[in-house]
């Protein structure tokens, strides 16, 4: 008989209907039911994570890797308590509408790999190509389309791409439309404000891709220096090149807890014991394991890959709306 539900002891019941894969043992062999306590073993729909369930009560969740270096966490049971201290958001497609034009220079740096300009990436690709580091985006690609290519080659032909569309668009005449600020994005932010709730802006991007991007969205609303209205901004930092120093990020962004856990812990000074007052905010299955495994309440975004993830079972609430996010908080 095929299992669709069970208890993860931080989640609570999960389902195959949210997308959830029940697994008789963990990926790496490390766990198996019914041996050492273990009481469920569940994957993601993009089997990107695992979380393994224990009768007492304490849950590990095993996150993947492209590059070779998977990790293993605590997963903390999470729930949205009011008041609000502290709103987390992510950058790409939750805040800024950009999802399609950075799978687009993915799709150009595979094309450019296999010499083929015609190529296109599938639709069962799309969860696999946004949310995540650029290397895991291109090693998923790789070992999909052109096994026998580099992933330093294919780094080479996306900075190469991304310089050049983005010079573009800061001289006018690059791809329209590339970063649109999403709906009521504008008064969502100033109630955060007049509410006194620190806001927090986190994104698995590098930051010469993710600074154009915001700095562009609040031009358009006419709403100044985002450096100066934010109280925390992470990013993952800046690349490492050939000749150039380069920072942490392409092993360690989302799904992996570091990015949210350093924008409150750090960038806002609120406690983890003080995570149930802050909610993270996130329109990719990535995203939405980042925040859950940082420790905080997870409100899900619609249009983004959560449900072709299979994480929408990992998300507190899961919602259309700005509006929406504010009748939760407050």
């Amino acid at each position: 008989m095929i299992k669709t539900k069970g208890n993860i002891p931080a989640v609570g019941e999960i389902r195959t209907a949210d997308g959830f894969l029940f697994l008789e043992a963990s990926t790496d062999g490390m766990f198996a039911l019914g041996k050492n306590g273990v009481t469920d073993i569940v994957s993601t729909g993009d089997r990107k994570m695992e979380l393994i369930g224990f009768e007492n009560g304490n849950t590990l969740a095993y996150v993947k890797s492209e590059m070779g270096y998977p990790a293993y966490y605590p997963l903390h049971a999470a729930e949205y308590q009011k008041p609000a201290k502290a709103v987390l958001m992510d950058l790409d497609g939750t805040s800024v509408h950009s999802e399609e034009f950075w799978i687009w220079i993915i799709q150009m740096s595979i094309a450019s790999l296999l010499g083929n300009p015609k190529f296109e990436l599938e639709q069962a690709d799309l969860p696999f190509v946004s949310g995540h580091s650029v290397s895991e985006h291109l090693s998923y690609c790789i070992r999909k389309y052109c096994p026998d290519k580099s992933l330093e080659t294919a780094r080479q032909y996306y900075f190469e791409h991304t310089n050049r569309e983005m010079q573009a668009i800061m001289e006018g005449h690059g791809r329209k439309n590339a970063f649109v600020p999403a709906p009521g994005l504008k008064d969502f932010l100033y109630e955060l404000k007049a509410q006194n709730v620190k806001i927090g802006l986190v994104t698995s991007g590098l930051y010469e891709k993710a600074w154009p991007e915001i700095l562009s969205a609040f031009q358009s609303l006419g709403m100044g220096d985002p450096k100066e209205f934010y109280d925390a901004i992470i990013s993952a930092g800046y690349p490492l090149r050939k000749g150039e120093p380069g920072t942490l990020g392409e092993l360690s962004p989302k799904p992996h807890p570091w990015l949210y856990a350093e924008t409150c812990r750090v960038g806002l000074g609120i406690s983890f014991e003080e995570r149930n007052n802050v909610i993270g905010i996130e329109d990719s299955g990535a995203g939405i394991c980042s925040i859950r495994l940082a420790g905080y309440p997870a409100i899900g975004m619609s249009g983004g890959n959560i449900e072709k993830s299979g994480t929408k079972g990992l998300c507190n609430y899961y919602c259309d709306s700005f509006e929406e996010i504010l009748d939760i908080l407050f």
